[in-house]
C-alpha cells in the first residue's frame, strides 16, 4: 500500500549580505547632528551603511548575490527560474530592478523576473510566493533567487531615524534543499491594515511618523502571532521557538516588541522577559546594529546574524520570525535551522566584510548623502567617473558592480 507522497521541504538554501562599502558610526553621526547621546544609546546602534556615489539598488542587489552564485555548481545555477527583487527604492515605474540583476549576474534566459513592493514586508511576501511555487512540484529542482535591496533616504530632517537607516541588500537562494532555513509550510499568522506610518511619495522623498510606526509595529507583532496561534496547535511563544528574529529598524524597537508580546502571551515577569530577550533575540541584532535598517532585507539580515552567532556544534533549532512593512502588512512565520546552517552562512564571511568597510567621518558623510538620494531620480543622461575618489572597500570581494551612467534613462553599469 502506498504511503503517499514524501513531505515537501522548501526554504532558504543559502544567503548573503551586501552591507555597502562604507559606513559611519552612530556616535559620529549623533555628534555631527547634535543629538542627545542618551536617546541614541537607546537605539542600540553601532552605525549605518552609506551608499557611495556609484551605488544604487541595482548594484546593491547584484553585489549581494554575486559571491553566492559564483560558488554554485553551474548545474544548480542553471536551475534558477525566478528572480524576485523586493524594494521600495525602485528606479523605474515599469522596468524592474530584477531585469538589471538578471543581466549582470548572467542568469539563464529561462527566467521569470519580478519586482515586489510592500515596504519592509515585501521580501517575506515574495518568500512565501516562492515557497508555494517550489512546494507545488511544478518544476522539481528549480531555484528562486530573492533579493531585498534598498537605499536609505534619511537625512537631518529624520532626526534620530537618520542613525537607523541603512543601505544594502540581502540575497536568498530558495529551493527544495533548505540548508539554512526549512520553512514550516502552512504555519504563519497575518495582520494588515492601512496606515500612513511611513511612505515614499516620490523617488527622493521619504515620510515617517515615528510614533505611529512604533504603534503599528507593536500592534502587528501581537496580532500576527495571535493569528499564528489560531492556525498552529499547541504553540507557546516562550517555549516553542529556540530563537526569535524580528524585522529590525533598530534594536530598541525590537526590544519593545518582544516585551509587549511576552507580556501578552506569557506569564513571565520583567526579569525573565529581559533574560529571554538576551538569550533568544539578541544574537540576531549584531548585523542590523552595524548596517542599520535594510527595509525588507532587515529581517533576513537579522537571520544571518543569528546563524553566524550559533555555536559550532549547534543542533537543529526552531526559529520564529516576525516581518513588518509600513502601510501596513505583517506576518509571523517559522522554520527550522538545519545542521548545515552555520557552516553555509559562515562561508559567506559576512562579518569580516562588514568590518572591512570604509569608515566615514561626519564631514565626508554629509558630502556623500545627496548622492544616495539623487541615484533614484529619473535622469535622461548622467555620467559618473568609474573610479571616483571615494573608492569602495570590497572586504575581500572583488570586483563590485558600479553605476557608470544613464543614457536615455537606461542605466549603465560596469565592474570595478
Amino acid at each position: 500500500m502506498s504511503s503517499g507522497p514524501a513531505p515537501v521541504t522548501v526554504g532558504v538554501e543559502a544567503l548573503d549580505v551586501y552591507g555597502g562599502s562604507a559606513w559611519i558610526s552612530a556616535d559620529d553621526l549623533a555628534e555631527g547632528r547634535g543629538l542627545d547621546r542618551a536617546r541614541v544609546k537607546n537605539l542600540m546602534l553601532a552605525g549605518r551603511s552609506v551608499a557611495l556615489p556609484f551605488e544604487d539598488p541595482v548594484t546593491h542587489a547584484v553585489n549581494a548575490a554575486k559571491g553566492l552564485l559564483d560558488d554554485l555548481d553551474p548545474a544548480v545555477r542553471d536551475r534558477i527560474e525566478v528572480v524576485l527583487v523586493a524594494t521600495e527604492s525602485g528606479v523605474d515605474y515599469s522596468k524592474s530592478i530584477a531585469s538589471y540583476v538578471h543581466r549582470h549576474l548572467e542568469l539563464p534566459e529561462r527566467c521569470r523576473l519580478l519586482e515586489v513592493k510592500q515596504a519592509c514586508y515585501a521580501a517575506t511576501a515574495a518568500l512565501q510566493l516562492a515557497a508555494g511555487y517550489l512546494a507545488s512540484g511544478a518544476s522539481p529542482g528549480a531555484r528562486v533567487l530573492l533579493i531585498a535591496t534598498d537605499v536609505g533616504l534619511a537625512d537631518e530632517r529624520a532626526e534620530y531615524a537618520e542613525l537607523a537607516t541603512g543601505s544594502g541588500a540581502v540575497a536568498l537562494l530558495l529551493s527544495e534543499r533548505p540548508d539554512v532555513l526549512a520553512l514550516d509550510l502552512g504555519a504563519f499568522g497575518l495582520h494588515s491594515f492601512e496606515t500612513m506610518d511611513t511612505a515614499r511619495p516620490g523617488p527622493d522623498t521619504e515620510f515617517a511618523d515615528a510614533d505611529l510606526s512604533l504603534v503599528a509595529y507593536l500592534e502587528c507583532t501581537v496580532r500576527s502571532f495571535a493569528d499564528y496561534s489560531r492556525r498552529v496547535a499547541d504553540v507557546r511563544l516562550d517555549e516553542t521557538f529556540d530563537h526569535l528574529v524580528f524585522h529590525t529598524p533598530f534594536a530598541g524597537m525590537v526590544r519593545a516588541a518582544h516585551r509587549r508580546a511576552m507580556r501578552e502571551f506569557t506569564g513571565l515577569d520583567p526579569a525573565a522577559t529581559a533574560a529571554d530577550f538576551t538569550r533568544r533575540v539578541e544574537p540576531g541584532l549584531r548585523y542590523p546594529a552595524q548596517v542599520g535598517n535594510l527595509f525588507s532585507g532587515s529581517l533576513y539580515l537579522a537571520l544571518a546574524g543569528l546563524v553566524d552567532e550559533l555555536p559550532a556544534a549547534a543542533r537543529e533549532a526552531r526559529v520564529g520570525l516576525f516581518s513588518y512593512g509600513s502601510g501596513c502588512s505583517s506576518e509571523f512565520l517559522s522554520g527550522t535551522l538545519g545542521h548545515a546552517a552555520r557552516d553555509t552562512v559562515a562561508a559567506r564571511k559576512i562579518g569580516p566584510r562588514l568590518a572591512a568597510r570604509r569608515r566615514l567621518g561626519f564631514a565626508e558623510y554629509r558630502e556623500l548623502l545627496p548622492y544616495g538620494q539623487a541615484c533614484l531620480l529619473p535622469r535622461r543622461h548622467l555620467t559618473l567617473d568609474p573610479h571616483p575618489e571615494w573608492r569602495p572597500a570590497a572586504g575581500g570581494r572583488a570586483p563590485l558592480l558600479a553605476l557608470r551612467g544613464i543614457d536615455d534613462y537606461h542605466r549603465r553599469y560596469d565592474w570595478i
